[in-house]
């Protein structure tokens, strides 16, 4: 290795390991996301000081049970520990263990042993090792495998030091062979290692078993492993079984060898006892339901403060803007485009923050493992898994948040499904389109004297929008053709605290890459927006105020009214109202004039933004005043029919477009970020817009 290129230490290991615990005390807050090459697939990687002065770099790779891969994540996990000539290809190996259940973490560790890379195995949770009562001899353990052992607590830092001390030193491969390959095999092996030039018979052998899976490999690299394979009659998992039972009956005859002591089970620990309360079939789901009411109640009520301070803060940048800087169209652009544009990424950091800290909390707490056993039956039959729960439960307070969620779910569709419907679950940002609506066409009467219909009508959009989730999951489905099989298999982990510091951690982390990330595209849209609603075509925009005079004549109208009629005008005669008569054809089979039209525009920045583009279009100075925006939209005449624009029929129908229309940049941008491209994002935009559109219109034929 050059003395330029710093140490390259894989951390892998079963789920719910503590994988990520060791990554965070390793590295601290130097640490950062990336993609593996090609794939969408991401790694964590990190600094980490050795003891001898040197900087290593520690890379966090998803969690595996086999080199058998069953999903993505587990597929590029073992394509990097397989691909030895790539220049990514780790120095060491630290293969993580829970050791209260070491049967079942030995399998990954002799499968990496036997693979040939430098490996090291660390022994974590040593404090529930030894609360249970378990004793082993690491000494004899090493010298089985022929690696070096070290104990550690994750949580702690208890092993830290003597793990990094292990690492600075001189490592090669452990002489060892747990599973010598069978006879059948040796000679398609031998001719793969020698026309291939792979280092062992392990490595020659993963090739023969999966070479589709394995994406390395060259097209003519793969021709020549399948002619193999024919030659020798070699099918798709031939010896996976056999291989298995041998792998599992070594470690039953090393685990006999190196245990002192055996755990006592006599007296169930307080993990089993409360999963007879938190997994109950009655209880477990009240509990659950009460955890996610809390959930939202939080996102919804303690992210109200920040998120309206940095609401003013954004405001009175603006203004202050404004007030102090030369007039012109850069001035104008800051004050009215780039920092409402940082104002619109900030003020959902409390919100991700907050739902963060609480995924984080339960992850921690090994709670949500069990949420996902609860779940998993019930999500299945929409196409989703137990691990979409949270994500479209938090999609009611901001599906921003939520669809960053989505990275709890392992499988690559049912996450791809997850993203695509969380939208649908409406959103605090539709709630005050929602109200003005409900307002202007839903009596303020009371149902038997205590149920108020505005209410009632409220509830029902939220029920709609969470039917529209379920049922467009049955649906993506059904179209979404993967060979990938999904099964539940996980870790049920104990019950501990949460520890705190990778609760920090991951709520900077979340943040950072929201900020950083998805804010680009949502500054990006933001200027466009500005520049469309503050440029027409021609002079009218310039000559705007003489026009609005000229209109009134002789008649006397205060400046505040005179202001909102000019801002009305610029409005229409702008880019954004040129596209909004221009649209006009389109959306009236729904009801809608040009002017909803510019609010369907304009709100694709942020869906409450209906409110301040209806107050401008009909010249209201501010939009505090709720009211007075009501009364004016209420007294609004449709020029053809003579009566009222907000009819029954106009107002439902655009509740319910609202119910279902993407209408939301920011969301746009995650889902962008999260996927990796525009292919989701597009697909996710038109799917919504298309059921929107249509719900609308039948909407407003059955109501006219």
């Amino acid at each position: 290795m050059p003395a330029s290129q710093p140490l390259k230490i894989a951390l892998v290991g079963n789920p719910n390991s503590g994988k990520s615990s060791l990554f965070n005390f390793l590295t601290g807050l130097n640490q950062k996301i990336g993609n593996f090459p090609g794939v969408t697939v991401e790694k964590h990687i990190g600094q980490c000081k050795m003891p001898d002065k040197s900087t290593a770099q520690i890379i966090d790779l998803p969690g595996i049970y086999s080199l058998y891969p069953r999903s993505l994540d587990e597929q590029i996990v073992s394509e990097f520990l397989l691909h030895h000539k790539s220049p990514d290809c780790p120095d060491k190996v630290v293969v993580i263990v829970d050791a209260t259940n070491l049967k079942r973490s030995l399998l990954l560790v002799t499968q990496i042993i036997d693979v040939g890379l430098p490996t090291v195995l660390v022994m974590n949770m040593m404090d529930l090792v030894n609360k249970a009562g378990i004793s082993y001899n690491l000494k004899a353990l090493s010298e089985e495998l022929g690696v070096p052992v070290v104990p550690i607590n994750a949580r702690t830092g208890m092993g830290i030091e003597q793990l990094k001390e292990t690492l600075t030193k001189s490592l090669a491969p452990s002489e060892k062979i747990v599973f010598p390959v069978f006879d059948e095999a040796r000679e398609g092996i031998r001719l793969v290692r020698q026309e291939l030039h792979v280092d062992n018979d392990y490595e020659a052998y993963q090739f023969l078993q999966q070479p589709h899976a394995l994406n390395f490999l060259k097209p003519e690299e793969r021709a020549f492993i399948d002619g193999v394979k024919e030659s020798f009659k070699f099918f798709p998992g031939k010896f996976h079984g056999a291989e298995t039972v041998q792998r599992y009956g070594f470690i039953q005859k090393l685990l006999d060898k190196i245990t002192i002591q055996q755990a006592d089970h006599s007296v169930p620990d307080f993990s089993t006892r409360a999963d007879r309360i938190l997994t109950h079939r009655v209880w477990g789901y009240l509990i659950f339901a009460a955890i996610l009411f809390l959930i939202f109640q939080a996102i919804f009520a303690w992210a109200t403060v920040p998120m309206d301070f940095i609401d003013g803060l954004f405001a009175d940048l603006s203004n202050l803007a404004i007030d102090n800087l030369p007039e012109g169209p850069l001035t104008s652009m800051l004050a009215e485009g780039i920092i409402p544009g940082l104002g619109g990424i900030a003020i959902f950091i409390p919100q991700i923050a907050i739902l963060f800290a609480f995924i984080s909390i339960l992850e921690e707490s090994g709670y949500m493992a069990r949420v996902v056993f609860l779940m998993d039956k019930i999500m299945r039959k929409f196409g989703l898994n137990g691990k979409s729960v949270v994500p479209l439960m938090s999609g009611v307070a901001c599906a921003i948040p939520a669809i960053m969620a989505t990275r709890t779910i392992d499988n690559w569709k049912e996450r791809i499904i997850t993203i695509l419907v969380t939208p649908l679950m409406s959103c605090s940002a539709r709630l005050p389109v929602f109200t003005i609506l409900i307002a202007l066409i839903v009596p303020d009467e009371l149902l038997w004297g205590f149920i108020n219909l505005q209410g009632i009508a409220l509830m029902g959009l939220y029920l709609l929008g969470f039917a529209a989730a379920v049922i467009s999951a049955i649906v993506i489905n059904m179209l979404i053709k993967v060979t990938e099989r999904s099964f539940l298999l996980m870790e049920m982990p104990q019950y501990r605290w949460p520890k705190w510091s990778n609760v920090g951690i991951t709520i900077m982390d979340k943040t950072k890459a929201f900020v950083f990330e998805a804010g680009k595209v949502i500054m990006a849209i933001a200027v466009v927006l500005w520049v469309l609603a503050s440029y027409g075509p021609g002079d009218k925009l310039d000559r705007a105020e003489e026009y609005v005079t000229e209109q009134h004549g002789t008649a006397t109208i205060d400046e505040q009214e005179l202001e909102d009629q000019v801002a009305a005008f610029r409005l229409e005669h702008s880019y954004a109202g040129i596209i909004g008569k221009a649209i006009e054809p389109v959306i009236a089979p729904l009801g809608y004039d040009w002017k909803i039209g510019i609010a369907l525009i304009t709100s694709f920045a942020a869906r409450e933004v209906f409110v301040g583009t209806m107050a401008t279009i009909y010249s209201i100075g501010s939009v505090e005043d709720q009211t007075t925006i009501k009364s004016r939209m209420k007294a609004e005449i449709n020029p053809v029919t003579g009566g009222p624009r907000y009819t029954p029929a106009v107002g439902f129908s655009l509740l319910v477009f609202y119910t279902f229309a993407m209408q939301c940049m920011s969301t746009l941008a995650v889902v962008y970020r999260e996927t990796k491209g525009w292919k989701w994002p597009i697909i996710q935009l038109t799917y919504m817009t298309v059921l929107a559109y249509l719900s609308a219109f039948l909407v407003y034929q059955i109501f006219s």
